[in-house]
């Protein structure tokens, strides 16, 4: 990974000058609440996907630096609501905006930046990245609506399961895709291509993530350990463990799982025996099946420096641990 590694030490520095020129013409009392998401951290993963997916077709004119820097506005946004909807006290590693500022301000600034991302692609004047931007945002937020419905439910199945996790992070990294290839001028094929990419980058994402979930290190990964479990998310670990129990263990433990009545001492009881199965791994080799498919996505756009390191987007996801 390590020319992945290179070209984003190479162009991070310009991708946060672009998300701070963006929202320094906000209103001073939303910057605040702003700069507290946009500075704890993170890869800017989005942006990169744009810049690159652009390069790999051809376009590197520094202009596509707002409009890679869209998505990543969208996705600060969805981050502030996220965490009010679940009552979250860490993001990063670091206070969560409304633990900060409170829920009203949070909100509210978290629709200032949608509309904010909504603005910056409207510059561009071309209507396929208008309408990519907004598809994202509905799907983004229907998304989360339909992981609220499904909150402490043993019933849905895996495939409602993707289905949230494309609203709550695949459909950004599809985005930044589509934008990216859409901006250089890409065939209809290409773009498809830029897309199913995306999906499946995003799907994977997602899915490692809620293996880390179960990971030993709270400091490592910025949140409480088993948190999917005290929100009562059905993730694949949780799935999988549930169907290793039956008789009067399956019984009480769905019944705690819908009522949300785990002590932390069962919590990390649950985490550790996720650990000891080794279902946070076989919950990795699940995200494998959609890194497969992003890589054969890839193979579609044309052989280039820039495709190799979009290559090792995949890499970066698989072995992620933290």
């Amino acid at each position: 990974m390590q020319e992945l590694l290179e070209y984003l030490t190479l162009k991070q520095p310009q991708i946060n000058a672009t998300l701070a020129a963006e929202t320094a013409q906000l209103n001073a009392l939303v910057q605040p609440v702003v700069s507290h998401v946009l500075t704890a951290g993170g890869k800017r993963l989005r942006p990169l996907l744009t810049l690159l997916t652009a390069a790999t077709l051809g376009y590197t004119d520094d202009d596509i630096y707002p409009l890679a820097c869209s998505v990543e506005l969208l996705h600060s946004a969805t981050l502030m609501h996220d965490d009010i909807i679940d009552d979250a006290e860490l993001r990063r590693g670091k206070p969560a905006a409304h633990t900060q500022f409170g829920n009203t301000k949070t909100v509210l600034a978290g629709d200032v930046l949608l509309a904010q991302a909504n603005l910056v692609v409207a510059r561009y004047n071309d209507t396929r990245l208008t309408q990519c931007i907004a598809e994202a945002i509905v799907k983004t937020a229907t998304g989360e609506i339909e992981e609220i419905e499904y909150l402490r439910s043993i019933s849905h199945s895996p495939e409602t399961y993707i289905d949230i996790i494309k609203g709550k992070t695949a459909f950004l990294l599809q985005a930044s895709c589509i934008m990216g290839a859409v901006k250089a001028g890409g065939s209809e094929e290409q773009i498809a291509a830029a897309s199913d990419f995306g999906m499946n980058l995003g799907i994977a994402f997602q899915i490692v993530d809620d293996a880390l979930d179960f990971a030993v290190s709270t400091k490592s990964i910025g949140k409480p350990v088993a948190g999917d479990l005290r929100e009562g998310k059905l993730t694949p670990p949780l799935f999988m463990y549930l169907n290793t129990l039956d008789g009067t263990k399956r019984r009480d433990f769905v019944t705690k799982f819908e009522a949300g009545t785990f002590s932390e001492e069962e919590v990390c009881f649950v985490a550790e025996q996720i650990r000891e199965l080794g279902l946070d791994n076989a919950t990795r080799e699940l995200a494998d099946t959609y890194l497969d498919k992003a890589q054969q996505a890839l193979e579609i756009l044309p052989a280039c420096p820039e495709r190799e390191i979009l290559l090792q987007t995949l890499d970066y996801v698989k072995s992620r641990s933290a």
